[in-house]
């Protein structure tokens, strides 16, 4: 407890450790809002929370920091979660449409707010999968960044139903014909979006994705058999980075 005391102060200051300390006693997170000294509109984040852990894997330890040749016109954000990452993409490539897709309702909510003060995001509340249609959100008691998808009756913890839709769907829909970057981190759900990735994968340049054989087995081998035709391959972080080398993400920075 002292240790995440100490790193909620180095992390957020004495503001943010004290919202922090005050959501613990109440049983109930608080949100605040946070400026990073790099951006020009605050986030807006729950104490005590995964959000904070979130944080500063996108800011302080950079885990999406890349080398470019030309900006990105087209992002895909799966597993959106409150927005961070995508925060991180609309500030560093202004011009670069973002399409912030997150299953889980409290998150989404956040993720809109968060979003809001961006008009290149684009929130969309859906899970990606490998099929259109319903599917149950699961929570395994990770906190609110480990949310997961099951089919339905799969989840022995469903806490709610929400759309699912395939990257081939999402493409459709937002009438997207190309995708310079995809960052994938849903939970194991990469294990059956990859696998059935036939249909999209080659509109797609670059792949980063967070890899969770540890919840779902077969998604690192699900990752290397979508990806073969992606000869760019490097890791930041807990991220695998895939590139083509027409992509214009060039390497790791």
């Amino acid at each position: 407890m002292i240790h995440r005391l100490v790193r909620y102060l180095r992390i957020l200051g004495l503001p943010g450790l004290v919202a922090a300390v005050g959501g613990k006693l109440s049983g109930r997170p608080r949100t605040i809002a946070f400026d990073v000294p790099a951006l020009s509109r605050p986030i807006f984040m729950r104490v005590p929370s995964s959000d904070v852990d979130v944080y500063e894997q996108v800011f302080l330890d950079t885990e999406y920091r890349f080398d470019v040749k030309q900006d990105p016109r087209v992002i895909i954000d799966a597993g959106a979660n409150i927005g961070l990452a995508s925060i991180y993409f609309a500030n560093r490539f202004p011009a670069a449409r973002i399409y912030a897709i997150e299953c889980e309702a409290s998150n989404f909510r956040l993720l809109e707010r968060n979003a809001a003060q961006y008009p290149n995001i684009v929130p969309i509340h859906a899970a990606l999968w490998d099929q259109d249609g319903e599917i149950e959100i699961v929570d395994p008691g990770l906190g609110e960044w480990g949310f997961m998808t099951a089919t339905k009756n799969e989840g022995s913890r469903a806490s709610a139903l929400v759309r699912s839709m395939t990257m081939a769907s999402v493409m459709r829909e937002y009438r997207i014909d190309h995708v310079d970057i995809l960052k994938i981190d849903i939970e194991g759900a990469e294990l059956e979006v990859l696998t059935a990735s036939a249909e999209w994968i080659d509109r797609v340049d670059t792949v980063i994705a967070e890899l969770h054989d540890r919840l779902k087995a077969g998604c690192e081998r699900s990752f290397a058999s979508a990806t073969t035709k992606f000869p760019r391959r490097w890791q930041r972080g807990e991220n695998a980075y895939v590139s083509r080398l027409e992509s214009c993400v060039i390497g790791g920075a």
